[in-house]
Parts: C-alpha cells; structure tokens; sequence
C-alpha cells in the first residue's frame, strides 16, 4: 500500500512538472532567442485559466535609443489583426446586420473576381478563408512594400485581372487582399470605418487601452518597437509601414498586456470582464473556430498533428490530441505569433521586433510544450540550424545570379538600352518606366514609387533588378519579349530567391508595352 502512494505521489508530481513553466525557464528561453536570431526585442505574455501568469519584455524597443521593452510596449500585430476582422463580422452577424454566406455584392457591387461565376457566388465567409482560386499573396504587390497610392476601391475593381491558379473553394492559398474587402464590408454593414469599429466596438469594452487600429491613429509613440531587419549581415532599423490601407488585414499595434485580456475573452468563448459580457455569442465564436479550408499536413511527433487547416481569421489543427487555435503575423522587422489551446485555457503571446518566424517558434513550442507534458526539444538550435541551412541555399542560388552577372559586367558586353525603355502597364499594378541614367538601365514604379531599382544583364533577354531598398530582400527577375526588331514590347518577373516573402508576388505581373 505504501509502495502503491508512493508511486501515486511520484505520478503527480512528474505530471505536475509539466503542468506549467516557471518564469525563469521563459526567461532563458527568450535571452537565448535574442541572442541566437539576433532580435532587438521580444514581448512575451502567458494566459492560464482566464489569469495572465506571465508578462514580460525583453531586449530593447530600438537597438537606436537601447530604450528597454515591457508589457505595454507596442509592437505590429500584422496578420494576427485578421482575427479582429473576423469577429467584427461575428458582432455584425450577432446583429442580424449579415450573414456569413452573404454574396459579396450585395454589400459591394463593384466587387468583380476574374470568372464571373466565382462573382456572383463569392460570400462573406470566402473572404476570410483562403480559398478563393487565387495564388499565395496574389495582387499584394498593391499593399506591399507600401502600397503607393491604391485604394480601397481599387484593390475590389483589381480583383478581377488576377487569374485563379486553382478551382473556387478547391485549394488554400494566402491572401490578404480579400481581408481588405472584408473590411470594406464591415464600413458599409456597420456605418462604421474598419479602424472605428475595431476601436470603439472590440478594443474599448476590452480595455485594451494602449492598443490602436492603425499606427497613424497612435496618439503616444513613446512605448513602441521600431522594425529591424539584418542587411549584410547587420541588423538595421528600417522605415516602418504605416499604409493604412492594410488594417483590417494587418494594421494593429497592441502589446502583450492588452492582447491577453483579447486571448482570455477567445477562450471563454466571447465573454469578458467581471459581469462576463458578451462581445460576440457563443455561436459565432465557434463558427469562427470551425474548419472552413483544409491544409495538408503530415503526421509526425511531437506534437502527433492529424488535421490542418483555417478557420475565419484562425490556423486550425491538433497538437497531442488537442485543438490549437493560432494565427502569425509579419510585416518588414515585425513578426507575432498568438496561440490558443483552449481546452488547456492556456494562450501564448510572443510578439518580436525582427522578422525571424523561427524566433517566435522556438518560444512558442518551448512554453507549449511544458503544457502538452511532452519533454521540451531544444528549439533555439534546431531552428537556428534549419535557418541557416535554407538561407546557405536561398544565398547560393542568388550568389550565382549576381556572380553571373559581374562577370558580364567585366566581359564589358555591350547592351542597346534603346529596345527596352519605355513605359509598360499591367492590368492591376499599373504602369513602370524603364530609363536609362547615365549609361545605366532603370526600373521604377509608378503606382509603387519604392519599387525602384538598377537594371543589370543576366542571360539572353533575361535581366535582373536591384531594389534600391535592400531591406525589401526581393530583388527579381525580368524578362523581356520582343518583336521582330527586337524592340522589348512585354515584361514578365519572378522572385530571385525562394526565400522573398510571398507578398513580393512578381510572378504575377504580365506588363505590355504602351509607349
């Protein structure tokens, strides 16, 4: 009997030794983040049965002023904003103002997809699902590196000249322009701009007091991040994004404090504060949290996973027989990682001031893990050494690219820039202008106005364009087609590296000659 309580007793006490993780054990987790992916700073918050266990900055906000990080520092929450956008929908579904499988156009009738089927049936819950036929990022290039001067009304209108790379509702592929159509949807059910509503109608009964819709309605900037981003192997602050035309996608700054009161009214399913109000029902919230488009995955441990796939606003799957509920957020030196696992009550917030994805993960995956009673892996190095080795390839396959193109520079072959400047239009991005400055070739948007670059040749009727922001990390490909004289008359472009961010989408630019 007494063997028997003593193994009970030693039962418990191993169960409870990863039943959860102290502060120390995230501290050193995170300092070694810091250091290892060279991030300025982090922000971590742990919720635990409707309780924030853990808040806490790291590091500094600006590796400018070494000014130190807290709980109430703002960082861009990026795409973990689409998550706002759809319980916007939910409150408004609450309130009889539309259905989650009401027609786009009914809303906005200006709304036109490339097939004219896919127009007429494309509904409120297609907006937030990821399964529209369009590729990855398709059309981003309107928001992304800054947006330009596009608009609301052009992103809907644009729509339309983005060719499917797969049937309606077959296939997931992530998009963040029909979040901005979304956003649009809420302006027009709620009477309300996307900001206002996020602001007046979510954050204010919330409380998340320091937490703004947009950067540009900050009123104090004294406690917020500055983006980094490692050019040449040294990490600099970058020009920070601030277009608003992508908030109801990406737009928020929040810190850890206010996102926990957002984590722990998600998981008690819609209510918050001491009277347990309720910010959107019990039904809509899990319909939010229900599997709207399947994402292939394999089975593999730790974490045992069986389904993949997206909600509205949410990443969906099981991790060791429980539902996780998880969305990332990225833009240039910003990435986030919010995850639920409700059926523990536990949310993990790690918000970062550089745009490492493998930072957030290896303090993510630490903490979950202490929860799941798995035996934590070492997640600082093995996501070191899988960065390091995507980025030895990614860097080979560009290092040849501007290799080659040095050697042509040396060789002194001579290029007749004559056939290839001019003006060319494609559909949805407009118009670009190739010049020649002083005996050299250059590509400049008009719509896009950082999208400027030096043209250099590769290969046949092959070029290359170099940003002149190197932080974009994007340099690309054009080629050119010509006629018969061999004047260049149409332009298409890829991403040089595998490793350029999807919203880069070049590949989807099909540019015509016009002057």
């Amino acid at each position: 009997m007494k063997n028997k309580l003593v193994l009970v007793i030693t039962l418990l006490t191993t169960t409870l030794s990863f039943a959860q993780i102290s502060s120390t054990q995230v501290d050193e987790v995170v300092n070694r983040t810091l250091k290892t992916f060279n991030v300025p700073g982090i922000a971590v918050a742990i919720v635990k049965d409707g309780t924030v266990i853990h808040a806490k900055g790291y590091g500094v906000k600006s590796i400018l002023t070494n000014e130190k990080v807290d709980a109430n520092t703002l960082f861009g929450i990026a795409s973990n904003s689409k998550a706002f956008t759809s319980a916007a929908l939910a409150m408004l579904v609450d309130e009889g103002k539309v259905k989650w499988d009401d027609k786009v156009i009914k809303y906005l009738p200006n709304f036109k997809m490339y097939n004219d089927y896919v127009t007429t049936e494309f509904t409120i819950r297609d907006l937030l699902t990821h399964r529209s036929g369009l590729g990855l990022g398709a059309g981003d290039l309107m928001i992304w590196p800054g947006g330009g001067n596009f608009t609301p009304t052009d992103i809907i209108e644009n729509l339309q000249y983005l060719k499917p790379v797969s049937a309606f509702r077959t296939q997931y592929d992530y998009d963040n322009l029909l979040y901005i159509v979304a956003g649009e949807v809420i302006r027009v059910a709620s009477g309300l701009s996307w900001c206002d509503f996020v602001e007046e109608r979510m954050m204010k009964p919330l409380e998340m007091n320091n937490s703004v819709a947009s950067f540009l309605r900050l009123k104090d900037t004294t406690n917020i991040i500055a983006p980094h981003v490692p050019i040449d192997g040294k990490l600099k602050v970058i020009k920070r994004y601030q277009n608003q035309l992508f908030d109801a996608a990406a737009g928020i700054y929040s810190s850890v404090n206010d996102l926990s009161k957002w984590t722990i009214m998600q998981m008690n399913n819609g209510k918050y504060g001491p009277q347990n109000k309720q910010l959107f029902s019990e039904k809509e919230h899990d319909e939010m949290w229900q599997l709207q488009t399947i994402i292939p995955t394999k089975t593999k441990a730790p974490y045992n996973t069986h389904f993949s796939g997206y909600g509205l606003g949410w990443f969906l799957n099981d991790v060791k027989g429980y539902k996780q509920v998880s969305h990332t957020g990225g833009l240039e030196g910003i990435v986030t990682q919010v995850t639920l696992i409700p059926e523990l009550k536990l949310g993990i917030i790690v918000l970062t001031n550089q745009q490492s994805g493998a930072a957030f993960n290896a303090i993510t995956n630490t903490i979950k893990d202490n929860y799941l009673g798995i035996q934590s892996e070492n997640y600082v190095t093995i996501y070191s050494d899988r960065m390091k080795a995507n980025e030895e390839t990614a860097d080979k396959i560009t290092a040849e690219v501007w290799a080659s193109v040095a050697t042509k520079k040396k060789e002194n072959i001579k290029i007749d820039f004559k056939s290839f400047i001019g003006t060319y239009k494609d559909n949805w991005f407009g118009e670009v202008v190739l010049s020649e400055r002083k005996g050299r070739l250059y590509f400049a948007s008009k719509r896009s106005p950082q999208l400027t670059g030096e043209v250099f040749f590769y290969k046949d009727t092959n070029y290359v364009v170099k940003w002149d922001n190197a932080y974009f990390h994007a340099d690309a490909h054009l080629f050119f087609e010509c006629d018969a004289s061999g004047k260049a008359v149409r332009i298409t472009m890829k991403p040089i590296s595998q490793l350029t961010d999807f919203s880069y989408d070049f590949q989807d630019l099909d540019f015509k000659r016009i002057q």
